[in-house]
């Protein structure tokens, strides 16, 4: 698409009034937002509320070139709804934003992809558990989506990057304006590790409280099924994983102390029916067959004994641990490895719920290892 045609796809999505129904109506009904332009006259009766009439007659023409601006570098790109690049997942929902500006790798927005969203200030084991859970899922092969938030969002896509593996970020600002800006490390991080951060925002956006339950949708729609570590009670978290059952997609959740406001949000989830899950492997359960990936083809080979390939080192580790709390020092005395091999492996085992970590920096067996 030529920057003559992008043009009026972007002066079109910069007129007030004009969301993600009125454009693709306008669109439908002329067939291009050029001739919208051209034919306003009988476009008007699509629109709604003031400036929308003298905005089709005056287009923001400043806005598009700042906008184009951002388009001319190599990294960033401009889907529209009708293009073959656009995720037919997100097609799918009942009104999909018609651009979507991308920073990154676009190819991303159509893989497999698992939502990890949760509160902006949890609780350390809250976030921690984002990070390994995202960790473990995206060694798998998913694609792990958040939404750049402080927190649970961080830490998703930070264990995503630590996997090596692909994270997209969705944004509720324009995507020149990176928000909060403690997070300005991990956006280029994201992009510089071959993730995305997408916006339906056009460039001079800031973040306006009422973008970010609409960048909600994006995140549910995006994604074969939302993963909610932590969430108070009427969050955004939760409007996240109600857009995501709309959708017919899978709501997971992570319990709680019945003493942690921030549980109460995966609790009630429960309740209605998302799935109470403990170990990674329990999403892989319910996503492999929809994400059409292999376990035993797309595990790392350090997971390869839960699909039951075998593992020595996995092997040594249970054995080393037995079922009685073993304090890690003494599993690293035993298995005689470094350090931060035994941790790394203990976190892998502890996410497929056969070891557990209890008090005093133990570990103990909870399930028998799967034999090759």
């Amino acid at each position: 698409m030529d920057d003559d045609v992008r043009a009026y796809w972007l002066a079109l999505h910069r007129v007030p009034g004009v969301g993600s129904h009125t454009f693709e109506a306008l669109v439908r009904e002329f067939g291009t937002p050029r001739e919208v332009f051209a034919q306003r006259a009988r476009a008007r009766q699509w629109l709604r509320g003031p400036g929308a009439a003298t905005a089709l007659a005056t287009p923001d023409w400043a806005g598009v070139e700042r906008d184009l601006a951002w388009l001319n570098h190599p990294q960033h790109h401009l889907i529209t709804l009708g293009e073959a690049a656009y995720p037919s997942l997100l097609r799918e929902i009942s009104d999909p934003p018609p651009l979507l500006f991308v920073a990154g790798d676009p190819a991303l927005l159509k893989q497999p992809q698992i939502a990890v969203v949760g509160a902006r200030n949890p609780t350390g084991p809250g976030r921690d558990s984002a990070l390994h859970f995202a960790r473990f899922l995206a060694d798998t092969g998913l694609t792990i989506t958040s939404g750049l938030a402080a927190g649970v969002d961080a830490a998703a896509h930070q264990g995503a990057l630590a996997a090596r593996g692909a994270t997209v970020a969705i944004m509720g600002t324009g995507p020149d304006d990176i928000y909060p800006k403690k997070n300005l490390t991990l956006a280029a991080d994201i992009v510089a590790h071959g993730g995305a951060i997408v916006s339906e925002y056009p460039t001079g956006v800031g973040p306006h409280k009422e973008n970010f339950p609409r960048r909600n949708r994006i995140i549910a729609g995006l994604s074969l099924g939302t993963l909610v570590v932590e969430a108070a009670q009427h969050s955004g978290s939760l409007i996240t994983a109600r857009l995501a059952t709309e959708y017919g997609r899978e709501v997971f959740a992570l319990p709680g102390s019945i003493h942690n406001p921030l549980a109460r949000g995966c609790h009630e989830l429960i309740r209605q029916g998302a799935k109470l899950v403990e170990t990674a492997q329990h999403i892989l359960e319910e996503l492999g067959p929809l994400a059409r990936f292999s376990l035993s083809s797309t595990m790392s080979p350090a997971l390869a004994p839960l699909a039951g390939a075998g593992d020595a080192l996995a092997d040594t580790l249970l054995d080393a641990i037995g079922f009685e709390p073993t304090p890690v020092d003494t599993v690293i005395v035993r298995c005689g490895l470094a350090p931060d091999v035994v941790l790394s492996r203990l976190m892998v085992l502890e996410l497929h719920g056969l070891v557990a970590a209890v008090p005093g920096g133990c570990y103990t067996r909870v399930l028998t290892r799967v034999e090759p």
